[in-house]
């Protein structure tokens, strides 16, 4: 008996599949399901559109081309701008200090930093610790071990003198300090700060920049907020594309201040969202790194000088304020997304920031998040993980040329400042976020234990009122918006009647004929807070009044097999509407019946890709009415 190979080649018996052999097996699949493949590109149909023009397809192979990534720690740093990756010691661990009580965030503060985490976001001034609070929240906490990231807003440059007088007293030179100390001008303009203090707010941070420069060169001035744009609405490439053009303005004012391009560089740390669409999200990070490499050395940067620090914080736009627990796993997602994407820090929200200020159990999530994607996961033991994947490469390739587009545009209407002021940006983000607005009102974009399972019976949870953040410039919106304001109406609705809003699920036939449609309109009345009674389990013209009378409900909804509808639908709904409904709808597409359905009583349908938050206003309506 011979030895078998240690190689084991295990496909080596079977032909090479090509492409076009996959290509009719998934012809052969959707028509099996009724539909009809293009016959040049049968895939088409598996396709999923993404924002900016960009159509993922569900298989990629070496023929996809893609511009050389490089390698690790060098130009363009696609593959993450270190060589070494995140494996000497894991990306940096940054948590969000976000309570206003200096010593609630000292304690909060040291607890994070004795549980894994190695740097402190802190917010200071207007929406958190007063400025003149700062050394109570930082008592204890030694600055030459523990990086300090100031969010200070139009204060940044009180707050950084703040921290280097603290340092000072406590015996820390000033180049030992590791961090960031936070100014954004642009920011504050987006977010409905005084535009015509811009100049003014550049020269500070410029003269900031120049003494990290000389006496701390491990502090950044400057940071690169692009999660206002994302906050507003924007796509990746659109985030990208507006962090661009503010790096490019203040590299402008800080090489016109003096410093030499290198040294401007230096002294910027750009923040993104890292969302639960994993792969986008590393692209998204990948492309930034290429495209903030293009721009530096077009500016004449050294080619080190040109990689991008980057901090990546999980996106507040996906957290829900009902069902919060699902937070937990959306931010898990990201976090892991912006680690293998090469952040170079990393703070995970917990799960109830879109609640108030965040309880301990939550930071504690929050924190233990990372503290298992680094130690147990090993995630950062390996040099760009997504590295090689045709899919990634290629997704990587095309937000870049998205995000520089609109870059480009920006600069073409006279830059991010211009941009701006015009009122350009605002427009183009509303109508990103009106687009993603109808999928998400449509369901076409889930959220689950939103507008997809939801938990009616679950208690709230409640949290500390976190400050409100100053208003006036781009807004801040949240994927559940809409649900959210639904949810809103049902809880009032119980607070008036000591009942939620019902309706009557009126199933025909056996389980088998109505359970589909029935899950279905279930879920979807759920998710606007209206209660379901299905009971008893099936009706039909001769019981449908008396079990729609008993079950409390106003409005009923039909749900059974179309082949039911055609023999019993005009005249259960004509029986509901006796019975006193105020609204019947029939869960299916209207088809060839409309009329006569709609004679004898239906008047909506609900199916999947309608109008799901429209449905349910209009339902609402209807209730707080009768």
């Amino acid at each position: 008996m011979t030895a078998e190979s240690p190689e084991l080649p295990l496909a080596a018996a079977f032909p090479d599949a090509d492409r076009a052999q996959w290509q009719h097996l998934v012809a052969g699949v959707l028509r099996k399901s009724g539909a009809t493949p293009a016959a040049d590109a049968p895939e088409d149909a598996l396709a999923t559109d993404l924002p900016d023009g960009i159509r993922v397809r569900p298989l990629y192979t070496a023929d996809d081309g893609h511009p050389d990534a490089g390698l690790p720690g060098f130009p363009p740093f696609v593959r993450g701008g270190r060589a070494e990756g995140a494996t000497v010691a894991g990306w940096d661990v940054r948590q969000r200090q976000a309570h206003t009580d200096p010593a609630v965030v000292n304690e909060a503060a040291l607890t994070d930093l004795e549980n894994g985490v190695t740097s402190l976001w802190l917010r200071v001034g207007g929406g958190g610790v007063p400025l003149g609070a700062l050394r109570r929240a930082l008592v204890g906490v030694h600055l030459d071990l523990a990086a300090v990231a100031l969010d200070a807003g139009e204060e940044f440059t009180a707050a950084a003198g703040e921290l280097f007088a603290l340092a000072a007293d406590g015996g820390v030179a000033p180049a030992a300090l590791t961090g960031t100390l936070g100014a954004d001008p642009l920011a504050l303009v987006a977010r409905g700060g005084d535009a015509t203090a811009l100049d003014d707010r550049l020269t500070a941070a410029a003269s900031l920049a120049a003494r990290c420069a000389a006496e701390a060169p491990g502090l950044r001035a400057l940071t690169v907020d692009a999660l206002p744009y994302h906050e507003a609405g924007g796509s990746a490439a659109e985030e990208l594309g507006c962090s661009l053009a503010t790096g490019v303005a203040y590299l402008r004012a800080l090489t016109a201040a003096g410093l030499d391009i290198d040294a401007a560089c230096g002294q910027l740390e750009f923040r993104y969202a890292a969302s639960a669409d994993q792969f986008l999200t590393i692209a998204t990070l990948r492309a930034a790194r290429r495209l903030w490499a293009r721009v530096a050395e077009v500016c004449g940067a050294s080619p080190q000088a040109r990689a991008q620090r980057q901090h990546a914080v999980t996106s507040p736009v996906m957290m829900t304020r009902r069902d919060p627990w699902v937070n937990m796993l959306r931010t898990t997602v990201a976090g892991l997304s912006a680690g293998v994407g090469g952040a170079d820090a990393v703070t995970v929200l917990p799960f109830d920031a879109a609640l108030g200020l965040p309880d301990a159990f939550a930071r504690r999530i929050a924190r233990n998040t990372q503290a298992v994607l680094l130690e147990e996961s090993h995630l950062s033991k390996v040099i760009d993980p997504a590295g090689g994947s045709w899919y990634v490469e290629r997704l990587t390739d095309e937000v870049a040329r998205a995000a520089w587009a609109w870059f480009q545009e920006i600069e073409g209407a006279g830059g991010q400042a211009a941009a701006l002021g015009s009122g350009k940006v605002a427009d183009r983000l509303a109508a990103t976020w009106e687009r993603r607005s109808r999928a998400l009102a449509t369901r076409r974009e889930p959220i689950t234990g939103v507008s997809e399972f939801p938990h009616l019976a679950e208690a709230p949870v409640h949290r500390e009122a976190a400050p409100v953040p100053a208003g006036g410039g781009l807004p801040r919106v949240r994927r559940d918006d809409a649900y959210e304001a639904l949810r809103a109406r049902s809880d009032a609705y119980l607070a008036d009647t000591g009942a939620r809003p019902k309706v009557f699920l009126a199933a025909l036939g056996p389980a088998a004929a109505h359970t589909a449609r029935v899950t279905f309109a279930a879920n979807l009345f759920q998710a606007g807070g209206v209660e379901t009674v299905h009971e008893p389990a099936s009706v039909d013209a001769g019981t449908a009044a008396a079990a729609f009378a008993a079950s409390g409900a106003r409005i009923a909804c039909l749900c059974g097999s179309d082949t039911l509808y055609a023999e019993q639908a005009a005249e259960v709904a004509a029986a509901l509407k006796a019975a006193g409904a105020v609204r019947v709808y029939l869960a299916g597409a209207p088809g060839e019946r409309r009329a006569e359905f709609g004679q004898a009583g239906v008047d909506a349908y609900v199916f999947t890709g309608c109008d799901a938050a429209g449905v349910l206003a209009s339902a609402l309506d209807v209730m707080e009415v009768a």
